[in-house]
C-alpha cells in the first residue's frame, strides 16, 4: 500500500538538506519516490524543483496538474498529481509541503503521515540569514510560528544534518514495512 510522508517545518530547519541526504540513502528503494515540486521561483542549488511563472501555475492548477498546491510568502507551489498516482499504484511519496496542507492532504490522499523538522530559533535565523532569499524577509514573523501539533514524527536538527536525514530514512523505512 502506497502514501504519502509529507515533510514540514519552518524555513531554515533543513528540510531540502534532509530530504536530499535521505533521497541519496534510499536511491536503491523503487517504492520511494521524492516528486519535483513546481514553484513559482527560480530553481536554485538549495532546491531542486521546476519552475512556472504566475500564469503558467494558475493554468496548471486549473488543469487539475497538481494534487496538492498552496500559495505562501509570495510564491506558489505544488506538488503533480503524478505522485498521488504513484502512491495510488504502491509507491510511498516523499515530499516538501507546507504546514498549511496537511490537513487537506490527509482527506484527499492515502496514508498520509507528517514528519516536521524543526531547529532552535537562533539557527533557523542564522540559516535564513545566509540564505538571502527575499521570501525570508521578516525573520521575526518566520521564527515566531509554532509548531505543528499532529505530526507522526519531530526531527530536530540542531546537529548534523546526517543523523537528521538518518531518522527521516528511518520513518520512511518504517512506512515501507509497516504501512
Amino acid at each position: 500500500m502506497g502514501g504519502f510522508v509529507l515533510v514540514v517545518g519552518p524555513s531554515g530547519a533543513g528540510k531540502d538538506t534532509l530530504l536530499r541526504l535521505a533521497r541519496e540513502a534510499l536511491a536503491a528503494e523503487p517504492r520511494v519516490l521524492f516528486p519535483r515540486r513546481v514553484v513559482t521561483r527560480p530553481e536554485s542549488a538549495a532546491e531542486a524543483h521546476d519552475t512556472l511563472d504566475e500564469a503558467g501555475f494558475l493554468a496548471a492548477e486549473q488543469a487539475g496538474r497538481f494534487c496538492l498546491h498552496w500559495g505562501a510568502h509570495g510564491l506558489r507551489y505544488g506538488i503533480p498529481t503524478s505522485a498521488a498516482t504513484a502512491a495510488a499504484a504502491g509507491a510511498l511519496v516523499v515530499c516538501n509541503v507546507s504546514r498549511g496542507v496537511v490537513a487537506t492532504a490527509r482527506q484527499r490522499l492515502p496514508g498520509v503521515t507528517a514528519v516536521e523538522i524543526t531547529a532552535p530559533a537562533a539557527v533557523l535565523a542564522a540559516r535564513l540569514a545566509l540564505r538571502g532569499r527575499a521570501e525570508d524577509g521578516d525573520l521575526a514573523l518566520r521564527l515566531a510560528r509554532q509548531a505543528m501539533a499532529e505530526v507522526e514524527l519531530r526531527i530536530s536538527n540542531d546537529g548534523t544534518a546526517e543523523a537528521g536525514a538518518a531518522q527521516l530514512v528511518a520513518h520512511i523505512q518504517e512506512r515501507l514495512w509497516h504501512p
